[in-house]
């Protein structure tokens, strides 16, 4: 890493070098006699160039004028000796000797561009290293050709070569560097955009006291480019509460959290308090990641800001709260629900991040294999039925039912969604958000529901009996209804919903196909390794020895930061599925009451692949590690 100080130390010794450069200093030959003369002006005794004088005591040469030893008389027609340039009205042709020894306007270019390029390491030095873009590499770049562009400078004949030096050897790799990093940023954070140019110019004209842009322009020049929406900011007549925490304290730095999560990709995001701190962690694929923490009052403050925006209580810390509000950033929306718990400390909060443009847009989008494309698609076709998506929270189980949603015309149906809350915005879909405040539960929501013509129901959320009778019923009664519910795997997903007081027969009659799925991180193509699985992992996979060449997994710790996952190892995530397809021999061991170990083995013979068979075709391809789906499968 190249330090200021260093850079400033170079560009001194640089500076100096403009005392011995020909480039920006007038006519040499001014310091020397006229230009074009050999012998000094008539009259004088001055010896020709190139006579050395004689040493003092030397004696007269014979018919000489003067001892051989003496030193000639400085001429008086040339005004004395001076060093340096010669001052006016001294030099007999004054006209090619008027003003400084250096080109004012050269100087002051080269110190500019030098003090420029000083700044330009710096910027890149930090930069480099918080996006993690070759860092070390664009620190010599920048060192080597800014000197090479400075000496260049210092050394040409014209203005005109200085300019082109500095404009190859100094703008050249700082362009080839902005575009870099330009593409691994968002939008709102590329530099020397039109974006970015004018944002520039609306903060100096800020800083000069000139107010010329709108205040949504001055909260994007004052920090991110995000605006917090409260939760009653479109009603009509309704206050937005947005505008009562823009001058709280801390509401810069609230911006900035939300913003940063997003920009990580974060999920959620959670503000916990300590003795001290307010500390941050932000969920990012799946798992937890430590963010920089605040001191306790500007957390505290923060925490109250989101409440606000929520529409909370702000007052009170010890009994749960839950809320939501929105923000705007870069032309698209994005929600957020929160939720707080008093604890020891003070107060905790959780924030959910809803990111409508990271949705998934179909089936295929999911990562599915052909064939449980084909059977899912065969399924949520049908006229009627229930499909079921059962897996732990955070699992993307209503991402899956919102892709199958898309994959049916929603013009020729009339579909409508409950859901706790709405995640996703669909077009010419009815979406009705629970309020149990208002005494709108699932189960009273479906039972309206049912009287509006729907084609398709999708229920975020089977929660008690009651809810699952009425969708089994609705099932049976010509509608088809996605929804889901808590279950590790899809056959004890059966046993859940007859815990919740469904009757057997109902259940073997509406249900057409149950999904299974968890998510697991994606191996970072640029630095994931290959290497030779052990027999042990081997066993731990329940592949035969010498069946796999080669498995994949993240870099060690000790190897250089990837710049794409920031050193992670993994970017992004992928689901791992499991398709139960309820057949007429499964609907009888329903009916019967079997096991489920019966029911299991029934839907082996169908050919139904565990999620763990389905994950190790991820590991052999190298999507992710054999470590990464033990850890999320079982």
């Amino acid at each position: 890493m190249i330090s200021r100080t260093a850079v400033v130390t170079i560009l001194l010794f640089l500076c100096a070098g403009l005392s011995v450069s020909p480039g920006f200093a007038q006519d040499a030959a001014a310091t020397s006699g006229p230009p074009g003369t050999t012998a000094p002006p008539p009259g004088s005794t001055a010896p020709p160039p190139g006579a050395t004088a004689a040493p003092p005591g030397a004696t007269a040469a014979p018919g000489s004028a003067r001892p051989a030893d003496a030193f000639p008389k400085v001429p008086r027609d040339w005004g004395g000796f001076f060093r340096g340039t010669w001052p006016p009205g001294m030099y007999p042709m004054e006209s090619q000797t008027k003003g400084f020894y250096f080109d004012w306007f050269g100087l002051i270019f080269v110190v500019g561009i030098a003090g420029l390029w000083v700044w330009t390491c710096g910027w890149v030095n930090d930069d480099a290293h918080s996006l993690k873009v070759r860092p070390e590499f664009w620190n010599g770049v920048l060192l080597v050709s800014g000197v090479f562009a400075i000496m260049l400078a210092l050394v040409s004949p014209n203005f005109f070569v200085a300019f082109l030096a500095v404009a190859a050897g100094y703008g050249a790799p700082t362009g080839v560097y902005v575009t870099e990093r330009n593409r691994r940023v968002p939008e709102a954070s590329k530099v020397l955009t039109p974006r970015h140019l004018k944002t520039v110019f609306y903060r100096i004209l800020a800083r000069l006291g000139i107010s010329m842009v709108s205040k949504e322009v001055r909260d994007t020049v004052s920090g991110p480019p995000i605006r917090l929406i409260g939760k009653s900011g479109k009603g009509a007549g309704e206050v937005d509460r947005s505008r009562q925490v823009e001058t709280s304290r801390g509401y810069l730095a609230a911006r900035e959290l939300i913003y940063d999560a997003i920009m990580r990709r974060g999920t959620d995001l959670h503000l916990e308090p300590k003795e001290g701190e307010m500390s941050v962690r932000i969920r990012i694929d799946g798992v937890m990641h430590p963010a920089e923490p605040f001191d306790r009052a500007t957390g505290d403050s923060i925490v109250n800001i989101f409440k606000v925006l929520s529409s909370m209580d702000i007052t009170e810390r010890r009994r749960p709260q839950d809320g939501s509000f929105r923000a705007e950033m870069e032309d698209r929306e994005i929600d957020f629900r929160v939720a707080t718990q008093g604890v020891q400390a003070g107060e905790k909060m959780s924030i959910r991040i809803l990111d409508q443009s990271a949705g998934v847009k179909s089936l295929a989008d999911l990562g599915l294999r052909k064939q449980l494309a084909d059977g899912i698609s065969d399924v949520i076709h049908q006229p009627h039925g229930m499909f079921l998506s059962c897996g732990p929270t955070g699992a993307g189980k209503s991402t899956t039912l919102y892709a199958a949603l898309r994959e049916i015309d929603a013009f020729e149906n009339n579909i409508i969604t409950i859901e706790d809350p709405v995640e996703y915005k669909a077009e010419n879909v009815t979406q009705i958000e629970i309020n149990t405040k208002a005494n709108q539960t699932f189960a009273t929501a479906l039972r309206s529901v049912l009287r509006q013509d729907p084609d398709v129901v999708m229920i975020g959320e089977i929660r008690d009996g009651e809810t699952a009778k009425i969708a089994c019923q609705a099932a049976n009664t010509g509608h088809m209804v996605f929804s889901t519910v808590h279950a590790n795997d899809t056959t004890t997903a059966l046993s859940r919903l007859i815990d919740l007081g469904v009757e057997s027969f109902l259940l073997a009659d509406s249900i057409s196909a149950i999904l299974g799925q968890r998510l697991v991180r994606k191996l970072c193509e640029d630095c994931k390794v290959a290497y030779k699985p052990s027999v042990d992992e081997l066993q731990k996979a329940g592949l035969p020895a010498g069946k796999v060449e080669k498995f994949y997994r993240p870099p060690p710790a000790d190897a250089p930061t990837c710049p794409s996952c920031n050193g992670i190892g993994y970017l992004g995530r992928i689901g791992v599925f499991e398709l139960f397809v309820v057949t007429d021999r499964i609907r009888d061991l329903i009916r019967e009451g079997s096991s489920l170990t019966a029911i299991k083995a029934e839907a082996r013979k169908g050919g139904m692949l565990y999620m763990r068979e389905e994950g190790l075709r991820l590991v052999v391809r190298g999507t992710t590690s054999l470590e990464e789906l033990l850890r999320v499968v079982k």
